[in-house]
């Protein structure tokens, strides 16, 4: 879903339209219009530099590769051995989850709660990280037997592992994002997008049965795409936009280039889609396994 225009002119403009049509009001129109402008100005967040933001999004002057929660596939997600393995697969950095356990220490899991991808069972909102320390975070993968003695890695550990390996680190920091910008204004940001997530599941099905709230939430789909793409990009300042991939085009990539921003895909898991990524689109993209076909992910 490509939202076609110039940006905040275009999106102010129209909201000036449909304020005068509604209200008939010429002052209030642009009252409103004026205001909304104003906060853009007082209130967006500076995107990090431009030579900053090219080491972290094309660190080797061409498309980077990404491994997902460190190459979910092709080692346990969000472990120190993923991050080792994706080094060895030729991963340029690697994409890792950022949450908090129940007496604050930073660590990497993906789910709010353990029992997907370990051996234990809880929130991670209730469980210390002594708990977790103890749980195998190689359980449940398919390749678990040759990943034995594990352990749920602190930041610290991630980002040392991931420096000895000379790997760029993407973040996915849920609801901490806020604090990771205040703490250093040099983090490269960006937004993550999945158009008709809010009434669709990943694979295309409609997440309800009504179908009064299914158009509800289908218009609200709407609101926030063209809210992404025409003012929430600048007032968050961020560097890049991360979509998926069904949805990016050479038309996509060439529209957020002209405004200085990187397009980079998830989940981009086929050596096809990956080929055409490298070659002709010449954008970044997040896989889930560095060195062979896998199921898609959403």
């Amino acid at each position: 879903m490509l939202c076609h225009g110039e940006g905040p002119l275009c999106s102010l403009t129209a909201l000036l339209v449909v304020v005068l049509a509604l209200s008939r009001s010429p002052a209030l129109a642009c009252l409103l219009t004026a205001g909304l402008y104003l906060a853009l100005h007082l209130f967006s967040l500076e995107p990090a530099a431009p030579q900053s933001a090219q080491r972290v999004l094309r660190p080797r002057g061409a498309a980077a590769r990404i491994a997902h929660r460190g190459g979910a596939y092709d080692a346990p997600e969000n472990t120190l051995a993923a991050i080792r393995q994706a080094a060895e697969n030729g991963a340029t950095g690697v994409e890792l989850d950022l949450e908090f356990t129940a007496d604050g220490v930073p660590i990497l899991m993906h789910d709010e709660t353990v029992e997907r991808t370990t051996d234990g069972s809880g929130r991670l909102c209730d469980l210390t990280f002594d708990e977790i320390r103890r749980l195998n975070p190689s359980a449940k993968h398919w390749l678990g037997n040759k990943f034995q003695g594990e352990k749920v890695p602190t930041l610290r550990e991630a980002v040392v592992e991931s420096m000895h390996h000379n790997l760029i680190i993407y973040f996915d920091v849920k609801g901490h994002a806020n604090q990771m910008r205040q703490a250093d204004r040099n983090v490269v940001t960006a937004l993550t997008h999945r158009p008709w997530h809010l009434s669709h599941f990943g694979d295309g099905t409609p997440r309800f049965n009504s179908s009064w709230k299914h158009y509800l939430y289908m218009m609200m789909d709407v609101i926030l795409d063209w809210s992404l793409h025409s003012f929430l990009w600048r007032l968050c300042g961020v560097s890049a936009f991360l979509i998926q991939k069904n949805f990016v085009s050479q038309e996509y990539v060439r529209h957020w280039a002209s405004k200085g921003i990187q397009v980079v895909a998830w989940t981009v898991n086929t050596f096809a889609e990956k080929s055409y990524y490298e070659t002709v689109l010449e954008s970044s993209y997040i896989t889930d396994s560095l060195v062979e076909d896998c199921d898609p992910h959403y």
